[in-house]
């Protein structure tokens, strides 16, 4: 059994909770859910360049840096012009 399958999904989103459990890279799946959004919208922003956080391309593998998330949570604000440029706004 997975160890996320007995906390509520907000604990799971929580910076305390990214800070203590990822590594220097995330997926997709859980920094959208951390910004509130689904795993499809996730995608779709990476592929256009506008997820809020800065994201790597690794192979094949799509990660999110943990640090740029903690700090794009922290302060409300999308690190890259490009998102602010598209009108993106955190919730």
């Amino acid at each position: 059994m997975d160890h996320r399958d007995s906390l509520p999904h907000s604990a799971l989103s929580s910076p305390a909770h990214i800070r203590a459990t990822w590594g220097g890279t995330g997926s997709v799946e859980d920094a959208s859910a951390a910004f509130g959004f689904s795993r499809a919208k996730g995608y779709d922003l990476v592929r256009r360049g506008e997820f809020p956080c800065r994201v790597l391309r690794i192979g094949r593998s799509t990660r999110v840096v943990t640090a740029s998330l903690l700090r794009v949570l922290d302060s409300g604000e999308p690190e890259y012009s490009a998102t602010r440029a598209a009108g993106f706004e955190l919730a």
